[in-house]
């Protein structure tokens, strides 16, 4: 198992709890929690939820990703500059 962690992973990226599950991870989905009655349609009631239930939030949410910096919670921010690093470590194998 790759970590004990639990992952929560916004709506943008809705799917990815599967791909993560599938390698082992313990993945959930905001939409998909959503769908089963959870409250989680506001930044604030996510980031709670993600810190009530010890998680680890997967956002492409600039504020979110802000917010859980200043609160100490665990976050990958998937931002523009994120993307950016991406693109230029993939550009650097040319």
């Amino acid at each position: 198992m790759p970590i004990t962690n639990k992952i929560l992973i916004d709506e943008m990226d809705d799917g990815m709890d599967e791909k993560l599950n599938s390698l082992g991870y313990d993945a959930y989905s905001i939409k998909k929690l959503r769908a089963e009655g959870k409250k989680l349609h506001t930044d604030y009631s996510v980031i709670n939820y993600a810190k009530e239930n010890n998680m680890i939030l997967i956002t492409r949410d600039t504020e979110s990703g802000q917010a859980c910096e200043e609160n100490d919670l665990p976050c990958v921010l998937l931002d523009n500059d994120e993307i950016f690093k991406i693109v230029i470590e993939k550009l650097k194998s040319f």
